[in-house]
């Protein structure tokens, strides 16, 4: 039996049943697999490829179906990644244009994307970076404005917003509360967290959607491999990064990762070393949880479903009954995992961009 981490890892094929991709021909095999196996047979590749697309090496040569040995090879999970940055690209921007010409989204995807958006910025990103910041001196103290008025605000066509007229119109058509909402916008400044907002939205959608692409037969959750969480993670150290010393500059972003401590000299200078090699520290292992909190959660659960499915397998030499009966309790529990995989791709981007946001926030705040 083939090993199962196989199935979940990344890998330098795509896998599909093997009527619909078979090798007839030796001219058919992959110059490298031949090179590497000379004396093996048009059978013995059948074998072992049938149902396997060898994804194509332009700038790179391989070792084997996992391993790269030169160059810049091209893997399953590369092509997933990339086909899921063009999904939300085309999504968002379809999104973009309906709000643009009709004034409000409808629809039922669209309102469903829309709903994620609303929810994600108000109640995760907000509360998150800017937590008890928010009524601070850089926001004054307006009251805050009620979303609507916002998005009634930035749906409102031009001559709604500047005919001089009062609150009028139907809400459904995104005339109302025009000149409302421009004056409530005019007076209470952005939030700080809203230039996070749009890196933290595309984090959670791009790994929600990878995530999906796991329970999806045949594909592979990109998000199963410590490369693409360690990538997420970075994107989040850096932003952090970067934005905190554009806020504080060099030395203040180095020196505000010490809490502010009333010391005598003689001990800040003994214990504020040790606590900022600590607090550095603490800081790459924070992002470093995160990536492998992700991998973790997401391999574990293909893992999981590989090994009930392995049972049919295994219980193939038995007899009829007992094959039978193995083969009922694996569908049931591997249909059921995969109820509670669908769950926890929902979950893991919440909590990775809840997460990002958090670390976002305390990098561009005085501890």
């Amino acid at each position: 039996m083939a090993d199962p981490v196989l199935h979940v890892i990344d890998s330098y094929y795509f896998e599909v049943p093997q009527f619909l991709w078979e090798y007839k021909k030796l001219d058919q095999i992959p110059g490298w697999l031949r090179e590497a196996n000379p004396s093996a047979s048009i059978q013995d590749f059948q074998h072992e490829l049938n149902g396997k697309i060898v994804i194509p090496q332009p700038f790179g040569k391989l070792k084997d179906l996992y391993t790269a040995e030169s160059g810049f090879c091209i893997s399953k999970y590369m092509i997933l990644e990339v086909a899921v940055a063009a999904v939300l690209v085309f999504l968002f921007s379809r999104l973009a244009a309906h709000v643009r010409s009709n004034g409000a989204p409808q629809g039922r995807l669209w309102n469903l994307l829309e709903s994620f958006l609303v929810y994600l910025r108000d109640g995760v990103i907000r509360p998150s970076i800017d937590g008890d910041h928010a009524d601070h001196d850089e926001h004054g103290d307006h009251p805050p404005v009620d979303v609507h008025v916002h998005a009634a605000a930035s749906y409102a066509p031009a001559e709604t917003a500047t005919t001089g007229h009062g609150v009028h119109g139907h809400a459904a058509t995104g005339h109302s509360h025009a000149r409302l909402g421009h004056a409530a916008v005019a007076r209470h400044p952005a939030r700080e967290s809203d230039k996070f907002v749009p890196i933290l939205w595309t984090l959670f959608f791009f790994v929600l959607f990878c995530n999906l692409a796991g329970i999806i037969p045949w594909l592979g959750s990109p998000t199963g491999a410590l490369s693409t969480t360690v990538a997420l993670a970075v994107v989040t150290l850096l932003t952090g990064f970067i934005f905190g010393n554009l806020k504080f500059g060099v030395f203040g972003y180095w020196k505000n990762q010490i809490p502010s401590m009333d010391l005598p000299l003689v001990m800040a200078i003994i214990l504020k070393p040790m606590i900022f090699v600590i607090e550095v520290a603490g800081l790459l292992i924070k992002h470093g949880i995160l990536a492998v909190r992700l991998l973790a959660n997401m391999l574990a659960g293909h893992l999981v479903i590989g090994g009930i499915m392995g049972l049919i397998v295994a219980a193939a030499a038995a007899s009829d009954f007992s094959y039978w009966v193995t083969t009922i309790i694996a569908v049931i529990g591997t249909t059921l995992f995969f109820l509670l995989e669908l769950f926890v791709a929902f979950l893991q981007a919440y909590i990775f961009t809840f997460l990002s946001a958090l670390f976002i926030g305390a990098a561009v705040h005085h501890h």
